[in-house]
């Protein structure tokens, strides 16, 4: 069964997703594939969010400014510095404009080595031995996995393989917008997606599924 977690930006949804993991992991569950934690910065008293913050999507009023976004690999916990937010990286002259985010034109720098780096860690999960049944967890995926078919590519050949007796169950987290592009691509080899909240019912959800 492929879970899609959605909701608004900046809600908690990979907070949620984290949690999860480690309790899931905890009882004996394997949970294999990435997470993306922001990487974040208070903000001074008074200090409201700039034009390129909300360009990325901040809302008003965040006591928190969004830097990057780290990709921790599971099950093994390697971190790996992924994206940088773009005008953050123009300014520290990082920004690679022929990386496939820059030419999708997305808010975020992505290091296309940072992505082969996951895309290998995907490969590996797809081509070790079974051992026993594994949640695939996927955070996540954008538009340059659903509509530019680049990216974490390798997760999306796992996903579009459908479920397997390594990866029965799947959870994946898209934006709301891109929802009808996941329910295109995944719901003929996975059946009707389930779409979750992070929220209890969601977690309830999840697990009845395990």
């Amino acid at each position: 069964m492929l879970f899609v977690l959605t909701g608004g930006i900046q809600t908690g949804k990979t907070r949620w997703l984290g949690r999860l993991a480690r309790n899931l992991a905890a009882e004996g569950v394997r949970c294999a594939g990435v997470l993306a934690p922001g990487v974040w910065r208070c903000r001074e008293a008074g200090e409201v969010p700039s034009v390129e913050e909300r360009a990325a999507g901040a809302p008003e009023g965040s006591a928190y400014e969004k830097l990057g976004i780290d990709n921790v690999l599971l099950p093994g916990g390697e971190c790996v510095a992924f994206a940088r937010r773009a005008d953050l990286a123009w300014e520290e002259g990082s920004y690679d404009e022929g990386s496939q985010a820059a030419r999708a034109g997305l808010g975020w720098a992505i290091d296309d080595a940072a992505i082969a780096r996951v895309n290998t860690h995907f490969e590996e999960l797809r081509d070790a031995p079974n051992t026993h049944p594994s949640l695939l967890i996927v955070d996540e995926l954008g538009r340059l996995e659903l509509a530019r078919g680049e990216g974490l590519v390798a997760a999306m050949d796992i996903l579009d393989a459908g479920p397997s007796g390594t990866f029965p169950v799947a959870l994946v987290v898209v934006r709301a917008d891109l929802v009808p592009l996941a329910r295109e691509r995944f719901e003929p080899v996975w059946g009707t997606l389930a779409v979750i909240s992070p929220d209890d019912n969601g977690e309830r959800l999840l697990r009845a599924a395990l």
